[in-house]
């Protein structure tokens, strides 16, 4: 028996879910940044790990540990589980 599509669509709460709050929380996150000159990119979610790479003004600015804490807090808040934000250097496009 065939499935339909809407057996294949996943009950909220799923993993396409968590992963469209973490980039909607970065996304909001970038609009700051960029006018400062900044960027943060999404390059993987592993668990509770979620890697991004910050580009331009932020890589040398003294307050990017206060920027990922503020972003991380934000992907708590919006999860609803603890979640660590990890900066790695390197070329990113999760896309």
């Amino acid at each position: 028996m065939p499935v339909e599509p809407e057996q294949m669509k996943q009950a909220p709460g799923t993993e396409p879910d968590r992963e469209q709050i973490i980039r909607d929380v970065i996304e909001e996150a970038r609009l700051n940044l960029r006018r400062d000159g900044g960027d943060c990119q999404l390059v993987a979610i592993d668990g509770s790990k979620i890697m991004v790479k910050l580009t331009g003004a932020c890589v040398f600015c003294k307050l990017s540990s206060a920027t990922l804490e503020g972003i991380q807090a934000r992907l708590i808040e919006r999860l609803g589980e603890f979640v660590r934000l990890v900066p790695v250097p390197g070329a990113a496009d999760a896309r």
